[in-house]
């Protein structure tokens, strides 16, 4: 919505685009779908991509993983290698 709010103060979209650290040619379709539809047309239509496809019962261990960190899993804060030896295990 900051972005139509600059349109409608006559801001041009390469100004936009420095202003809110974005591409020239994502600022331009902005004003384009600003221009057609004002700022309904640049509500957020939530988030792109596919849905996730892991069952709730591997999503609930990924979660489960993601929070016990690294360390759970044998990796060593600091380093930057491959996983250790034995891996999976």
């Amino acid at each position: 919505m900051q972005a139509a709010k600059l349109f409608e103060q006559k801001v041009k979209p390469p100004e936009v685009a420095r202003h809110l650290r974005v591409s020239l040619k994502s600022a331009y379709q902005w004003h384009q779908l600003w221009r057609d539809g004002g700022h309904e047309a640049l509500a957020s239509r939530g988030p792109g991509g596919s849905r996730c496809r892991l069952s709730p019962r591997c999503l609930k261990k990924l979660v489960m993983c993601l929070e016990l960190g690294p360390a759970a899993h044998g990796w060593v804060e600091g380093t930057r290698c491959g996983p250790p030896l034995g891996w999976p295990r």
